[in-house]
């Protein structure tokens, strides 16, 4: 049987507190449900409800580790224009 590389992506939520997660998954329906059941995230439980806020396509699993980690190194403002689809702020590495 022959295996398909999966998309990966990375995703932001919103908590209930009006903090932002950042995550990476292969399936984010299925990730957002295990966060809203309390299976996700240890940053994520106790903190519902929660609201799927952002989403994009990262490609293979080490492009969605850089773009996590790159996400999670920005400011909370720097998220929120991402999420608003306001990319005119970001440089061509980031967007």
């Amino acid at each position: 049987m022959e295996q398909t590389e999966k998309n990966w992506y990375l995703y932001i939520l919103l908590c209930a507190d009006d903090t932002l997660y950042t995550g990476i998954t292969t399936n984010v329906e299925k990730r957002f449900e295990a966060h809203c059941a309390g299976k996700g995230a240890k940053y994520t439980r106790g903190r519902a409800p929660l609201k799927l806020v952002y989403q994009e396509v990262c490609g293979s699993h080490g492009d969605a580790l850089r773009r996590e980690l790159q996400v999670k190194g920005w400011n909370r403002e720097k998220k929120q224009k991402l999420v608003r689809g306001e990319k005119n702020h970001l440089t061509n590495r980031e967007k």
